[in-house]
C-alpha cells in the first residue's frame, strides 16, 4: 500500500477528525513511520512489590513515544499505529525497547511485558524469535511474564491456549492484565490458567470506601486461592488502598502510591511503604460480618447423577428421563472430562416438535447437549459461584452446573440447592448482626477482640452508652428511640477509620469501638461533640429550649431529665495485658460506669499506669 493509499484509509477510519489533538490526519502516518524507523520509543519501569514484606518482585515495562510528539502518550501512540495499520510493528518495537532497557539497567526480579492477543497468536516462529532475542541480550525466559492485554473481544480461546502452551514450553509465564475491565477477562482466566492476574485499577480506586469493589477484590482473591494464581492489584494510589490490599491478602501490588514509572526505577521501596506493610496483619474486615466456620464450597451442594457417554443416542437419553421423573439434567462425560449437559426440559421440548425425534433420535446425544455449561471447581466458595450464576446466562440457574476437581467430572449442582444454601448462610450472617443498626453484634465483637489479642497488637476498647435514654423512650416512643440508636451508630462509624477500627453494637443503647489507630482520643472527642449537636434534632423545640423534659420515674414521681448524652469508657490494651475478651469487656464496662458519673457527654480513660481521669 502506498503512502497516499494508507492516508486515504486513515481518513476513512477517522472521518472529519484526527485522533490526535492538535495534529492533522495527513501527518499521522509520517509520525508513526518516523518513530518506527528511528526507534524513537523510551522504556519506563514501574515496580511490583510483595505486599507481605515490601520487596520488589519485578517491574512492568511500559513505553512512551517521543517527548515532544503528540504520540508521547502510550494510548495515543498505539491508537495512531492502529489507524495506520502498523500496530503489530509498533508493538514489536516497543517490546524490543523494553527488553533492552530491562537488560541494560540490570533490574532485579521479573519483567512483566505487555503483549496483545494479536501478537501472541502470530506464527510459532515468533516465539522462537523472541526467545533468541532475549538470549542475545542476556535474559532468561523464566524472568519474562507475558502480560496479555485485551483491547478487543477474544473469541478463539483454543488458539490462545495453544499459544500460551507454546510460550510456557519455552520458559515464559503468562499474566492477564486489567482483570474486570476487558471484554471476557474472567473467561480468559478460566481458559489460560495464568500464573498471574492483574486487577484493573478501577476496582482498586477507593476500595476502602466502596463495599462493591471490596467484595469484587475479595471474590477474585478467593478464586485465585483455588486456582493457584497470584493476584496483582494495580493502580494503588492512596495509603488507605495500600493497607486494604494488604489486609485482604492480595499477594502483590503496583501503583503511584508505591512508585511511579521511571526510566531508572527504584530498587527499594520507600520507608513509609515498608513501614505500612510491616504492620501486623489482622485478617478481618472490621465492618463486615463474616461467618467464622470457613468458606462453604460447591462440594457442599454436589449431587452424583448418572452420566452418559457422548456416543449414547438421544433416544436412550430420552428414555432415561422418562424412567426417572426426578432426573432433571444429565452430564455428558468422556474419560472423566465433562463435555456438556442435557437438560430434561430442553430434550423433551425438542422431541415434542413434529418429526424431530424421528430425525434426531438415533443421533449422538452431543447433538442436543449444551456445549458450554457452567463448570466450577469443587473448592469454589458458594458466594463466588452465586455471583457467577447471577451474572451469567439464566440457563445456568435453571439447568444447573458441572462440579469438577482439577478439570475432572465429579457431579452436578443445581440452582435451587445453591440458592437454598446461600439463604441459610445469609440467615446465619444476619444472626450475628444487630437488625437495627446492621452493625456487628456480640459474637463478632468478641471474635475481633480475640483476633487482636492473638496478634499481640496494642489497641483500645471503648464502651459506649447513652445517658437518659430510657425516659426518652417513655416520653417520645420507641420509634424515636430507634432513631437515636441509629444516630449513635452512624456517629460512631463516621469517626472510625474503617481500615483499622471496629464498631460493634452490643444491644440496646450499648456499643463497642475497638481502636487500632493512634488518634483514638481525638476521635472520641469528635464523637462527643457531634452527638451533642445532632441529638437536639430529636427533641421538641420546647424541650430543647429548657434543656430537657419531664418524665415519671418507676415510683410515678415526675422527674426532670436532661437531654440524652453519650458516655465513652476507654481501656488501653497492651500486648500480654489481657488473656480473653471477657477481661477486656469487664474492664471497659467499669470504665463506662466511671464516665456515666460525669454529667453530660463524657470520656473516661482507664490509663492503668497513670491516674484515672475523666474528660467531659
Amino acid at each position: 500500500m502506498t503512502a497516499s493509499q494508507r492516508l486515504a484509509s486513515i481518513c476513512v477510519l477517522v472521518p472529519g477528525q484526527s485522533i490526535l489533538s492538535g495534529s492533522k490526519v495527513d501527518n499521522l502516518l509520517e509520525l508513526v513511520v518516523e518513530i518506527l524507523e528511528k526507534r524513537q520509543l523510551k522504556a519506563v519501569f514501574q515496580p511490583i512489590i510483595n505486599m507481605l514484606n515490601g520487596e520488589i518482585i519485578g517491574f512492568e515495562g511500559l513505553i512512551r513515544g517521543p517527548l515532544d510528539s503528540p504520540l508521547h502518550s502510550p494510548l495515543t501512540l498505539f491508537e495512531g499505529a492502529k489507524a495506520c495499520h502498523l500496530s503489530v510493528e509498533m508493538e514489536h518495537l516497543a517490546r524490543e525497547i523494553v527488553l533492552e532497557g530491562y537488560a541494560a539497567l540490570n533490574l532485579p526480579g521479573k519483567l512483566f511485558l505487555n503483549v496483545s492477543p494479536e501478537v501472541l497468536l502470530q506464527s510459532p516462529s515468533q516465539c522462537d524469535e523472541l526467545l533468541a532475542f532475549i538470549q542475545k541480550i542476556g535474559i532468561r525466559p523464566d524472568r519474562i511474564i507475558l502480560e496479555l492485554t485485551e483491547g478487543q473481544p477474544t473469541h478463539d480461546y483454543a488458539l490462545l491456549r495453544d499459544a500460551a502452551t507454546l510460550y510456557r514450553a519455552r520458559g515464559f509465564r503468562i499474566a492477564i492484565d486489567d482483570l474486570g475491565e476487558g471484554f471476557s477477562s474472567l473467561r480468559l482466566w478460566s481458559e489460560l490458567r495464568p500464573e498471574y492476574v492483574k486487577i484493573d485499577m478501577h476496582f482498586i480506586r477507593d476500595l476502602d470506601r466502596d463495599p462493591v469493589k471490596l467484595q469484587f477484590v475479595k471474590s477474585i482473591q478467593e478464586i485465585a486461592n483455588v486456582s493457584g494464581t497470584a493476584v496483582i492489584a494495580e493502580g494503588i494510589e492512596t495509603a488507605a488502598e495500600l493497607v486494604m490490599i494488604k489486609e485482604l491478602g492480595v499477594a502483590f501490588g503496583q501503583g503511584y502510591r508505591i512508585a511511579r514509572p521511571l526510566d531508572n526505577p527504584i530498587r527499594i521501596v520507600p520507608d513509609d511503604i515498608a513501614n505500612a506493610l510491616a504492620q501486623v496483619r489482622i485478617n478481618l474486615d472490621p465492618q463486615k460480618i463474616e461467618i467464622k466456620k470457613g468458606v462453604v464450597t460447591a462440594l457442599k451442594i454436589m449431587r452424583v447423577v448418572t452420566r452418559v457417554a457422548p456416543e449414547m443416542s438421544n433416544n436412550e437419553v430420552y428414555e432415561m428421563f422418562i424412567r426417572d421423573p426426578e432426573l432433571h439434567v444429565i452430564p455428558v462425560v468422556k474419560d472423566d472430562v465433562p463435555l456438556g449437559l442435557i437438560a430434561r426440559a430442553d430434550l423433551i421440548d425438542r422431541f415434542a416438535r413434529p418429526f424431530l425425534r424421528e430425525l434426531q433420535g438415533k443421533k449422538p446425544c452431543t447433538l442436543l447437549m449444551d456445549t458450554e455449561p457452567m463448570m466450577t471447581d469443587k473448592d469454589i466458595g458458594l458466594q463466588v459461584l452465586s455471583q457467577a450464576i447471577v451474572e451469567g446466562d439464566r440457563r445456568h440457574l435453571l439447568n444447573g452446573f458441572i462440579i469438577t476437581e482439577q478439570g475432572k467430572y465429579l457431579g452436578i449442582g443445581s440452582g435451587h440447592d445453591l440458592m437454598r444454601e446461600i439463604t441459610i448462610m445469609q440467615i446465619n450472617a444476619a444472626s450475628h448482626a444487630n437488625p437495627l443498626t446492621h452493625l456487628p453484634g456480640n459474637v463478632p465483637i468478641n471474635e475481633h477482640m480475640e483476633d487482636l489479642l492473638r496478634s499481640d497488637v496494642p489497641f483500645c476498647a471503648c464502651y459506649v452508652d447513652l445517658d437518659n435514654f430510657k425516659p426518652f423512650n417513655d416520653v417520645y416512643g420507641y420509634s424515636r428511640g430507634d432513631d437515636v440508636i441509629q444516630l449513635t451508630g452512624r456517629t460512631l462509624v463516621a469517626h472510625s477509620n474503617p481500615e483499622q477500627n471496629f464498631v460493634g453494637h452490643i444491644g440496646g443503647d450499648d456499643f463497642m469501638i475497638l481502636f487500632r489507630t493512634d488518634d483514638w482520643e481525638a476521635r472520641c472527642r469528635r464523637i462527643l461533640a457531634d452527638f451533642d449537636s445532632a441529638i437536639r434534632e430529636h427533641y421538641s423545640a420546647v424541650d430543647c429550649a429548657r434543656g430537657g423534659y419531664i418524665s415519671e420515674d418507676r415510683r410515678g414521681t415526675k422527674v426532670f431529665y436532661g437531654l440524652i448524652s453519650i458516655s465513652l469508657g476507654v481501656v488501653q490494651i497492651k500486648p500480654g495485658q489481657y488473656t480473653s475478651h471477657h477481661q477486656i469487656a469487664a474492664a471497659a464496662a467499669e470504665a463506662k460506669k466511671q464516665a456515666k458519673k460525669v454529667t453530660g457527654s463524657s470520656l473516661f480513660v482507664d490509663r492503668r499506669t497513670a491516674t484515672w481521669s475523666a474528660i467531659s
